[in-house]
């Protein structure tokens, strides 16, 4: 499946049916917290990353890897990605370590994601 940057609400069927064309239960996105859009459906975050850069413009800095698991209620965003370690912004973990990131790809999550 072609990676999409995602700039106006998906539905998590559309997410659980991304999921299922690659890794079955759980899709990558990469978030862009600075202008609230995201990638998905790529088979690694870098991937999605990169297409972010070239395409809308996003700087490192902004972005975040997470997955998301559709068709969980509960615990559906994991952070966790190799792209999120970025010593020079202390983050030296592939999680997102600071709690105001974190929330702001959760406002980003809840725009874009209709249930």
């Amino acid at each position: 499946m072609a990676i999409r940057i995602i700039r106006t609400p998906i539905t998590r069927s559309e997410l659980a049916e991304i999921a299922s064309e690659e890794f079955g239960d759980v899709v990558k996105v990469v978030v862009d917290v600075r202008q609230g859009i995201m990638a998905v459906g790529g088979e690694l975050h870098a991937d999605e990353e990169v297409l972010l850069t070239e395409e809308a413009g996003s700087v490192r800095e902004d972005t975040w890897g997470i997955n998301l698991y559709p068709q969980q209620e509960e615990d559906w965003v994991e952070f966790d990605s190799m792209i999120n370690l970025k010593p020079s912004l202390g983050n030296r973990s592939r999680g997102v370590e600071n709690a105001e990131i974190r929330g702001k790809i959760l406002a980003v999550i809840e725009r874009l994601i209709l249930s």
